[in-house]
């Protein structure tokens, strides 16, 4: 029939089948495949791969990770994972022996409470098993302190009892990056079961759509229709695939079957195949602002910054550098950070120039017309403003001044005194910056008087304080994003962008996620998917790029 189960336990960790039965069960069921996702474990998945070699069904190798995220337990499902991985073992045996010293601490509770318990007691009872708190409940309802296992949670090993040890644990995140290193497709396990705000679910997705997050489950034994809707909405808003499982542990859940759950559970294989589609073809596409963003005050990337980089881009990403700055400066930049990557392009002028860097071609470029700059140049100048222009080479000014100083601190591209300014333009420019250093509060004034001159004509957004940049309507950072995710064929909820300034909300708008940097404007923060924990000169942007990968 095609249908598939992407979770399901076995008595290696809290399930009631061994891993042989699970596979005789699952064909009997009439399972394409199945996902063993033990928690914290991967003890059973030789076993079931190879009886299952030569029978009519597909073992995944997964694991469903144990983590913590304020205050909740949530558990990431990780499936067709390299559990051979030196590295992903490694990490496991960690999370294994933090497990370890939780039961023998629970153990010592419960004896003081007048049962006969020890941890090699429990595990003398389940053994080759991950103990888990069903396994507590077992063996007290077999030893007669309870009459069914509901009592044992009740009592003794619920969260809130005071027999309970809580375990150390790593957060979502890091779990969704610890299956992606082990070749993995991360999923947020039966989202709906945490019973979170509609807010806090998606602020929870977000965050790990950005660590790298590949699917949801949104098809899920205790799913009402509307649970379903809303995951499935929450799947395609952050651009995710869906998933689906029954969670089966055999007898440890009566009632709740292998494949149909509760009985109305169905998962076609397509969903199994979108999983794999999405992490294996798809690559991801990085929009980052340099300055207050991608760059330290010092102008520089830092180590730790590029390492992420790095790694980002070898795993075939693409990465656009998008700056008010003029293409000169950003190619510049590119040379001094040493990001000379194949797969990498600069958006400059505000998203009015697209450039791939390693063929150096225009793939697009809009430019103000020079009636447009000249009536521009003329308000501003009119006001007491500096502005300026650009061709290709320069960038041209009225006269030399504190303004075009500050400017060529960091924007490393000559300048040009045009005699006879504005008229002495004579190539469409992509975009006028006016500048007021003193009085920053007179740019507020002339972007609305510029809106009013040239209405439906221009965009008119700061940079930061003292800068107003100006350019045409149909360009922008976001617009930007849409035109190259376009000409890349690359979904839209594959790209990132990051930023701090105004000029950059369009582009966090456009984007599959936007991230605003801790340093960044306020109303950027509030528009964001994601805002950095750390600021540009703290490798803000590192733990965010390294989710991507």
């Amino acid at each position: 029939m095609n249908i598939v189960d992407l979770h399901t336990h076995s008595d290696k960790s809290d399930g009631s089948y061994a891993p042989c039965d699970l596979v005789d069960y699952a064909i009997e069921k009439g399972l394409t495949a199945f996902a063993l996702t033990d928690h914290d474990t991967t003890d059973g998945l030789d076993e079931a791969i190879a009886y299952a070699a030569d029978k009519p069904v597909e073992v995944i190798p997964g694991i469903e990770l144990s983590t913590e995220y304020q205050g909740r337990d949530i558990h990431i499902v990780g499936i067709d994972i390299d559990h051979h991985s030196p590295g992903f073992l490694s990490h496991l045996k960690s999370f294994q022996d933090s497990r370890i010293n939780r039961n023998i601490k629970m153990c010592n509770n419960l004896r003081e409470a007048g049962i006969d318990i020890t941890f090699d007691k429990l595990q003398a009872e389940f053994p080759d098993s991950v103990i888990t708190r069903s396994h507590y409940a077992k063996y007290l309802l077999a030893h007669g302190y309870i009459k069914d296992l509901k009592e044992a949670f009740d009592r003794y090993v619920g969260d809130h009892c005071k027999y309970y040890v809580p375990r150390e644990k790593i957060t979502p995140a890091q779990a969704v990056s610890l299956i992606l290193e082990a070749g993995g497709i991360p999923i947020l396990a039966h989202p709906v079961l945490y019973h979170m705000t509609k807010g806090q679910l998606e602020t929870l997705v977000s965050e790990l759509k950005a660590a790298g997050l590949i699917g949801i489950e949104a098809v899920y034994r205790t799913y009402t229709p509307a649970d379903e809707r809303e995951i499935k909405r929450l799947a395609a808003k952050f651009g995710l695939c869906i998933s689906g499982g029954s969670d089966f542990h055999g007898t440890a859940k009566p009632n709740l079957d292998l494949a149909t759950g509760y009985g109305k559970l169905f998962i076609p294989k397509e969903i199994l195949t979108n999983l794999r589609a999405f992490r294996h073809k798809t690559p991801k596409i990085f929009f980052t602002d340099l300055d207050g963003t991608l760059l330290t005050t010092e102008k520089k990337i830092s180590p730790k910054t590029r390492q992420e980089l790095h790694r980002f881009m070898a795993e075939g990403n693409y990465l656009a550098i998008s700056s008010g700055r003029p293409l000169k400066s950003i190619l510049e930049i590119i040379r001094l950070n040493e990001l000379d990557y194949d797969n990498q392009y600069a958006i400059a002028f505000n998203g009015s120039l697209i450039y791939h860097c390693p063929s150096q071609k225009k793939l697009l470029e809009q430019t103000l017309t020079i009636e447009q700059a000249c009536r521009i140049a003329k308000l501003s100048l009119s006001l007491g403003i500096f502005c300026q222009t650009y061709d290709d080479e320069h960038i041209l000014i009225p006269y030399e001044g504190p303004e075009i100083g500050r400017y060529t601190e960091t924007v490393l591209v000559p300048y040009q005194i045009l005699p006879r300014f504005p008229e002495g333009i004579t190539q469409p420019p992509c975009k006028v910056l006016c500048i007021s250093l003193d009085h920053p509060e007179k740019l507020t004034d002339l972007a609305s008087l510029l809106q009013q001159e040239l209405p439906e004509e221009i965009n008119c957004v700061l940079s930061n304080p003292n800068y107003l940049e100006v350019f045409p309507i149909t360009s922008g950072k976001g617009s930007a994003v849409t035109a190259l995710c376009q000409l890349l064929d690359i979904p839209i909820d594959h790209s990132y962008a990051a930023g701090d300034e105004e000029n950059d909300l369009s582009m966090l708008q456009a984007a599959g996620c936007g991230i605003a940097m801790r340093n960044g404007r306020e109303s950027l923060k509030e528009a964001a998917d994601i805002v950095t924990e750390e600021d540009n000169d703290h490798d803000g942007l590192a733990p965010v790029i390294h989710g991507m990968i």
